[in-house]
C-alpha cells in the first residue's frame, strides 16, 4: 500500500465528494511512535483511542497489535509490535519493520500523547458525525421512511458516537457508599494524630485540616519576600523525608540547582549564603554530608521547565503518577505558567489565569492528589495600612477563589518592621499562616517560626537549637551529632570511619562545590 496515501475506512462516505475527511495521519504517527518508545503511555489513552480511532488502515493495524500485547500484559516496544505483527501476518501490510522504525523514531518522548490522543480522537468523532449525517441525509429523502422512526434512530447513532468515544466521568450511589465507606475505614486505621491526608510537618495546620487532602486544590499567596518558595519547600521535605511520600515540584522560577541549594541548606540546617559560596568550615562540611545522604534518597521529583503550559503539566504529572506513584504535586508559581496553545484566550491574561486554576483543580481530582500552587498578590496590599493580605488581593483573576479548596496567605510582620504585634507577642521569626478560606473546615490564623538563615519554616515555638551546631564547632564528633540526626547515623558513622582512615584526612575531602559556588550534588 502506498504510504502517502491513507486508507479510509469503507463504512465512511463524504457528503459530497469535494470535502476532505477530517484526518491527522501525521499526529496518528506520533501517537503510535509515542507508544512505541514508552511502554506505561498506553495505561493514559487506552481508554480514549480504539482501533477505528485512527484514519489510516496501516495505523488501524498497529494499534491494534499494540493492544493485543497489552492485554498479554507484555512489555509495548518495537520489537514485540514487529513479532505480533509477523504473528497475523500483518508486518508487510503496514509497510513492515521499517515503519514502525519510522514511527518510533518521529518522537523524542510520550510527554504530550494524551494531547496528542485528544486530536485524534476528535478527528475520529468528526469522522463518525459525517458518516451518521451522510446516512441521515440519505434516509430522509426516502418517502417510505417514517420520519418519527427516522428521528429516534438520529438521536440513537449521535448517542452511539457519544458513548463511545467520551470517558466515563459517573459513579452510581452505590459505587460511592462503598467508595467512602472504605476510605473512612483506612483512614480509621492509619489516623495518625488526627491526620487523615499527608502531614504538613506543621502541627497546627495538620490539626485544623488533617494535612493535605486528596483531589484538592491548595493555593498559597504572598507578596514577594513573605517565604512562598521556602514554605513549600518545608512542608515538601516533610512529606518526603519524614513520611516516604512521593512528591514531584514543578519550579518555574528558580532553577533545579537553585532549588536543591535551598533544600541542603533548610535540611543541613546550614545559612544559604554560606552554601552559594562553598564557604564552610569542618564541622559544617560533616553536617552537610550527613544531612545530603538523606536528602539524596528523598522522593522528590523536580522538573524546571520555564513557562510551563497545563497541557505539558499534566503530562508530565501523568508520567510520574504512572511511574513513580507521585502522592503530591507543587507548582512555584500559578502566574508563571501559559494555557493551552490555540485556545483563543492568550490576549486576555485573566482569562488564561482563570484556565489554568480551572485546570490545576482537574488535575488534583484525575490524579487523586493533592495540588498546592504558589500565587503572588496584587500591590494593592502595600497601599494598605495593615499588610495581612485578603481574598480580593489575590492577583489577576476572581476564579483562583472559586476553584480552590484552600487559599492560605503567608504573612511576616517583621518584614514590614513592625516589632510585636497587638498582644505584645514579638514579631522575630514570625510567620502567619492565614487560612482565608476552607472549603471543607474552618477558617483560621497559624503561627509558624520563619528561620531566615535556612529560609525554612518550622513548628511556631520550636526554632533552631545550635546544640549540635556548637557540639561539632568544638570538635564533638559523630556520636556527640547522632541525637541531632534522623535517618543518616549509619552514613555518618561510614563518613566518619573514612575520614579517620590514613586514605585521605578531613581536610582533603573534596569539595562538593565548584568555584563558581554551583551545586555538584553527590547523587
Amino acid at each position: 500500500m502506498n504510504q502517502g496515501t491513507p486508507y479510509i475506512s469503507q463504512n465512511i462516505t463524504a457528503v459530497s465528494t469535494n470535502k476532505v475527511l477530517p484526518a491527522v495521519v501525521d499526529i496518528e504517527q506520533a501517537v503510535l511512535g509515542a507508544l512505541l518508545i514508552d511502554n506505561d503511555s498506553f495505561g493514559l489513552i487506552s481508554d480514549l483511542l480504539n482501533e477505528s480511532s485512527f484514519y489510516s488502515e496501516n495505523h488501524q493495524i498497529i494499534y491494534s497489535a499494540i493492544k493485543a500485547i497489552s492485554e498479554k500484559l507484555e512489555i509495548i516496544d518495537t520489537l514485540n509490535v514487529i513479532k505480533e505483527l509477523r504473528s497475523s501476518n500483518k508486518i508487510q501490510k503496514i509497510g513492515g519493520a521499517k515503519y514502525l522504525a519510522q514511527l518510533a523514531n518521529k518522537v523524542n518522548s510520550a510527554n504530550n500523547i494524551d494531547f496528542h490522543a485528544e486530536i485524534v480522537s476528535q478527528a475520529a468523532i468528526k469522522r463518525e458525525m459525517i458518516s451518521t449525517a451522510s446516512k441521515i441525509l440519505e434516509d430522509s429523502y426516502n418517502n417510505e421512511l417514517d420520519s418519527l422512526e427516522l428521528l429516534n434512530k438520529t438521536e440513537q447513532s449521535f448517542f452511539k458516537i457519544s458513548e463511545k468515544n467520551i470517558r466515563k466521568n459517573y459513579a452510581s450511589s452505590g459505587e460511592l457508599i462503598k467508595k467512602t465507606i472504605s476510605e473512612l475505614d483506612h483512614k480509621k486505621k492509619n489516623n495518625q494524630d488526627g491526620v487523615t491526608g499527608i502531614s504538613s510537618g506543621f502541627r497546627d495546620f495538620d490539626a485544623l485540616t488533617g494535612g493535605w487532602q486528596k483531589t484538592e486544590l491548595s493555593i498559597i499567596a504572598a507578596r514577594p519576600g513573605m517565604g512562598k518558595t521556602a514554605f513549600v519547600v518545608s512542608t515538601m521535605c516533610n512529606a518526603a523525608l519524614d513520611h516516604n511520600v512521593p512528591v514531584a515540584i514543578f519550579s518555574l522560577e528558580m532553577s533545579a540547582s537553585q532549588l536543591m541549594l535551598r533544600m541542603i541548606s533548610a535540611e543541613a540546617e546550614i545559612e544559604g549564603e554560606k552554601l552559594r559560596k562553598g564557604n564552610l568550615q569542618k564541622y559544617e562540611w560533616e553536617q552537610l554530608h550527613t544531612r545530603v545522604e538523606r536528602l539524596s534518597k528523598a522522593p522528590i521529583f523536580i522538573d524546571d521547565t520555564p513557562a510551563l503550559s497545563i497541557v505539558d503539566l499534566r503530562a508530565k504529572c501523568r508520567r510520574l503518577k504512572s511511574t513513580h506513584g507521585i502522592q503530591m504535586v507543587i507548582i512555584d508559581y500559578l502566574q508563571l505558567m501559559t494555557g493551552d496553545e490555540g485556545s483563543g484566550i492568550s490576549n486576555s491574561r485573566e482569562q488564561e489565569i482563570a484556565t489554568i486554576s480551572r485546570a490545576l483543580k482537574n488535575l488534583s481530582k484525575e490524579l487523586d492528589v493533592p495540588v498546592l500552587a504558589l500565587s503572588q498578590l496584587s500591590r494593592s496590599v502595600e497601599t494598605r495600612a495593615d499588610k495581612r493580605p485578603q481574598l480580593s488581593d489575590l492577583r489577576e483573576s476572581g476564579s483562583i477563589e472559586q476553584d480552590a479548596d484552600m487559599v492560605m496567605f503567608l504573612y511576616r510582620p517583621e518584614y514590614y518592621k513592625l516589632t510585636e504585634l497587638e498582644d505584645g507577642t514579638p514579631t522575630a521569626g514570625l510567620g502567619e499562616l492565614i487560612i482565608a478560606k476552607n472549603r471543607a473546615g474552618t477558617t483560621d490564623n497559624i503561627r509558624l517560626q520563619f528561620v531566615g538563615e535556612f529560609t525554612k519554616f518550622s513548628n511556631w515555638g520550636e526554632g533552631y537549637s545550635t546544640t549540635a551546631k556548637n557540639t561539632f564547632a568544638q570538635g564533638g564528633g559523630i556520636s556527640a551529632f547522632e541525637s541531632k540526626s534522623t535517618g543518616s547515623d549509619v552514613f555518618f558513622q561510614s563518613f566518619g570511619s573514612k575520614a579517620n582512615s590514613d586514605e585521605k584526612p578531613k581536610e582533603e575531602k573534596e569539595n562538593p562545590f565548584n568555584n563558581d559556588g554551583d551545586v555538584n550534588v553527590p547523587f
